[in-house]
């Protein structure tokens, strides 16, 4: 227990209750929701299955310092009292990630820079060195995070974002996050024990990460490097550990998973994605327009997918949610269909009534994910049989 330390996970507005849930069932301790965190408890070798694990979380950070800032004096002289030598030689390199929620302090990448230059200050008065600064590939990660006249000082463990994977080298006109597409697909109940479809697929980021859940397979096993790696303390051998005992909990998928979509070059940068997850045989992609497509089996069909908005791809609103509704009615029975959309006034067209609606954001665009009951007889039917 005294090795175990407070780690803070980042995630997207609306995915905290998963991360949590995702948290406890990895064993954290002390599980705290916060606005696009939440905070937990837990020892080195659970911060490595934290990040090979999450997949709702877009960081991993591990708060080191915290303390109450007013000044930009304030925030330079408490910043260079770290013992930064503790984490990082003169001789390598750092990043800064600054995230700023005040009114006293409203740029971050000036937040940024004057932290930076209190690190540099204090190894050049020590020893005439400095570190580098590199942005993408540093040998320490470093996040400021500032709220309201609260400071905390954090060692990002995970380096590059954990949205990228290390499956994705093709991707569509509007690709979507990995994290958003892994969330969409937990609220929307996924788990593997029915049949799966993506009826617009694009470069198959929905499939890959639904077949990841339904296989219990770790989200990011392809991730190429780790912000942890480079650390003083990385310990290579609790590594593979680690990553040994959650592949031992990789499960047999008994169901299909299906991809459509009406451009042959997407279905290409699926097939091609999907290879480089080593999911091929559980994910089958092919080149059909949705809207000419029927359900091939009498089995129940779960499906989640991210419809155009209009945003960066024409359509004809209207008509195009439409279509999406009559295919839904009369070409799919017994499914449950979940599809994200941020043209809200488009919604109005479908001609079904959502059983569910979840407030998310996909980038900056406020969007709902919307979940439609397609019966397999009539509504009417279906009440009579309970």
């Amino acid at each position: 227990m005294e090795n175990n330390f407070q780690m803070v996970a980042k995630t997207l507005f609306g995915f905290e209750p998963l991360l949590a849930k995702e948290l406890r069932n990895l064993g954290a301790i002390d599980v705290k929701e916060g606005v696009r965190s939440v905070s937990f408890i837990g020892d080195k070798g659970f911060m490595y299955k934290a990040n090979l694990s999450l997949r709702t979380a877009i960081k991993v950070l591990k708060p080191i310092h915290s303390f109450k800032v007013f000044s930009e004096d304030d925030l330079y002289n408490e910043i260079k009292k770290i013992a930064w030598e503790k984490y990082l030689d003169p001789t390598e390199s750092l990043a800064i990630d600054a995230t700023v929620h005040s009114e006293r302090f409203t740029h971050s990448k000036y937040i940024a820079l004057k932290s930076k230059d209190a690190i540099v200050d204090r190894f050049r008065e020590q020893s005439g060195q400095r570190p580098d600064i590199d942005l993408d590939f540093p040998t320490l990660r470093i996040n400021i995070h500032i709220e309201k006249e609260f400071c905390t000082v954090s060692l990002d463990s995970s380096g590059q974002s954990l949205h990228k994977r290390g499956y994705k080298a093709a991707t569509n006109i509007a690709p979507i996050n990995e994290v958003l597409a892994a969330g969409m697909l937990l609220h929307s109940g996924w788990d593997g024990q029915c049949d799966f479809m993506d009826p617009m697929c694009g470069s198959g980021t929905i499939l890959i990460e639904a077949a990841m859940i339904a296989c219990n397979i770790p989200p990011n096993l392809n991730k190429k490097e780790f912000g942890f790696e480079r650390w003083k303390d990385w310990d290579e051998d609790l590594f593979e550990k680690i990553e040994e005992s959650v592949l031992k909990k990789v499960r047999e998928f008994h169901f299909t998973i299906k991809g459509y979509d009406k451009a042959p070059s997407a279905v290409h940068k699926a097939k091609d994605n999907i290879e480089n997850a080593n999911l091929s045989e559980f994910i089958t992609v092919e080149h059909e327009d949705f809207f000419k497509t029927e359900k091939q089996t009498e089995r129940h069909l779960h499906m989640v997918f991210n419809p155009p908005y209009g945003e960066r791809l024409t359509i004809d609103m209207p008509e195009f949610y439409k279509a999406i509704g009559d295919t839904l009615k009369q070409n799919y029975p017994d499914t449950d269909a979940w599809f994200i959309t941020s043209n809200l006034e488009a919604i109005k067209h479908v001609g079904l009534r959502p059983s569910r609606k979840i407030k998310l954001f996909n980038g900056s665009l406020e969007s709902r994910l919307l979940k439609y009951e397609i019966y397999p007889g009539s509504k009417k039917a279906k009440k009579q049989d309970n």
